[in-house]
């Protein structure tokens, strides 16, 4: 506590500024929590006084250095002041090379604010904030400056609404619906039944059969890849001598799932037992033969096993100059995105697992409350484990978690509390600043109270990663590092006057084309694809390309439909 008499003009200590207290042997670095002034009996003269919590404690010698931790507590009469440019420095010194640089303090902006990179992705980190108050441009910040400090760290994002698309240039490859190729059979059984079911729980009769039949089909696969001769009879696979589980991540045929449900309704005499066994036929065709799920099903089995492949294409091993994935989920059907997220979270993982981490990745969840809710009853459960374990485990197999979302108190509350080191921006509702309360020592808790008022790219940072609780602001980052969300099209002014019929049937071609086939010229990166122009009209009016970063966006919009 810290006493003082001074004019009202002279005051700058306020809530949430550093003060310094000047021992014998060190000095002590304080945070204000709380002010308050007495006025003196007779006299315009008041007594002010502050409340601090203690931090951490500059130890003296030639070169002064920080730690956390008091080791010698004030004594009354000791020496108070707000903490100078120099003392700033020396707590925010950047320890070693492993630090990035994200902007600068809100108490004084010539000192640069430091993160440490190895404490920050080993103890995994949460970006948090409200829409609009720059948290995804922190975020490209984060990752754009992690890159450049860890240049052979590979980076996987899930850009849910395909924002960051070009936020990394030539150092990442986008993934999106046209050039993934994620087949059927690396999904496990709870995921591959979500798709069947297109997220509904499964019918328990039709899910015996397949538990049933996957494996056999898997062995059969197997036999066909080992053997010479072009055709083998179902009979001679054995289920119980195959060795394979629901959940090997194994090739196998969707014809052969299909024969081998067959082949068991065919021996079933009730007519209402036999139905069960053609609405999952049913089903399984129904989702092989939809355009959407072409990223799982079209020439999922050519090459035969192709997991290394896949794997090597997805997170980046090797990276030849591309470190980083941007996964951008928005062109996936919405009954398959929890899924898919869910088998990209796992194979991170296990192969982390599998690997003894010698190859470290860190995982980016972007809207992380979607898929590891804290209401049991909504999302997809694998999914939820699958991010849990990367939060549980992940360090000890070179996994890190980063998560990113505009509802913290909606995220699984174990998961959070696994990220060490928390940016948090602008948050207005009770609910996720009572979570951030529970979340942060007592020491950075005061902090909490500026969270409702921080400006745009204001952040408090608590954790790990950072020398002391601190309020910064995030640096500018250069336009071409700048996210672009789908949203930006509102705010941009039309080229035409007016939007006619052939406008309108533009924008039908496109919406009917992405749930019907088309032919598109195959291409590696996806970036080149351009849809053939089905549609007989008069010419339609052209419209610019949008700003959001799906590379296909308005490309049948782009040009006249003839």
């Amino acid at each position: 506590m810290a006493t003082g008499q001074m004019p009202l003009s002279e005051v700058r200590a306020t809530v949430g500024r550093f003060v310094s207290i000047r021992c014998l042997t060190s000095v002590i670095v304080a945070m204000i929590t709380e002010v308050s002034c007495e006025g003196l009996p007779e006299s315009d003269a008041y007594i002010a006084t502050a409340s601090v919590d203690l931090l951490g404690e500059i130890l003296g010698g030639e070169r002064p250095k920080f730690q956390r931790g008091v080791t010698n507590y004030p004594t009354i009469g000791d020496g108070v002041e707000l903490i100078t440019n120099q003392e700033l420095r020396t707590v925010y010194a950047p320890s070693g090379s492993d630090q990035i640089n994200v902007g600068t303090l809100q108490q004084d902006r010539s000192v640069t604010a430091y993160v440490d990179v190895e404490e920050m992705l080993s103890k995994h980190f949460a970006v948090l904030g409200s829409t609009g108050v720059g948290k995804s441009t922190g975020v490209s910040l984060l990752l754009n400056e992690i890159l450049k400090s860890r240049p052979n760290l590979r980076i996987f994002l899930l850009d849910v609404h395909n924002e960051y698309g070009r936020c990394f240039g030539e150092r990442a490859q986008v993934l999106n619906p046209r050039n993934l190729k994620l087949p059927f059979w690396l999904f496990n059984f709870e995921e591959i039944v979500d798709v069947l079911f297109a997220g509904r729980p499964g019918v328990p009769e039709e899910l015996d059969i397949l538990a049933e039949v996957i494996p056999v089909a898997k062995g059969l696969y197997t036999q066909y890849q080992n053997s010479d001769r072009v055709s083998l009879g179902l009979k001679r696979v054995d289920p119980k001598q195959i060795g394979y589980t629901v959940d090997t991540p194994v090739p196998y045929r969707l014809v052969d799932l299909i024969s081998l449900i067959d082949e068991r309704m065919g021996k079933l005499e009730n007519r209402s037992s036999r139905i069960i066994y053609h609405k999952l036929i049913s089903r399984v065709e129904t989702v092989r033969n939809d355009p959407r799920y072409a990223f799982m099903f079209d020439n999922a089995n050519v090459g035969g096993d192709t997991m290394a492949e896949v794997i090597s294409h997805l997170f980046r091993l090797p990276a030849n100059g591309r470190p980083m994935t941007i996964m951008q989920l928005a062109g996936f059907p919405a009954e398959v995105v929890d899924s898919v997220v869910s088998v990209l979270c796992r194979m991170a993982f296990d192969f982390g697992l599998w690997s003894d981490g010698v190859s470290p990745m860190l995982f980016v969840c972007e809207e992380a409350h979607r898929y590891a809710s804290a209401d049991r009853n909504v999302g997809f459960g694998p999914t939820r484990k699958a991010v849990s374990r990367i939060a549980k485990e992940g360090r000890k197999y070179g996994v890190y978690l980063g998560l990113i979302t505009q509802r913290p108190a909606e995220l699984d509350a174990t998961i959070i509390s696994q990220c060490n080191t928390l940016f948090t921006m602008r948050l207005a509702n009770d609910r996720d600043q009572a979570l951030l309360r529970s979340a942060v020592s007592d020491a950075a808790a005061n902090l909490l109270s500026f969270v409702p008022s921080l400006g745009t790219r204001e952040v408090l940072a608590f954790g790990e990663g950072v020398a002391l609780p601190t309020r910064l602001r995030f640096k500018e980052v250069p336009p071409h590092q700048l996210p672009r969300g789908e949203a930006t099209i509102a705010t941009v002014p039309s080229v035409t006057a007016g939007h006619d019929m052939h406008f309108v049937s533009a924008v039908l071609e496109r919406w009917r084309g992405a749930t019907s086939h088309r032919d598109v010229p195959s291409s590696d990166s996806g970036m080149n694809e351009r849809p053939q122009r089905t549609m007989a009209s008069a010419e339609a009016p052209m419209l610019q390309p949008s700003m959001g970063l799906d590379p296909d966006r308005f490309s049948l919009l782009k040009k006249p439909l003839r």
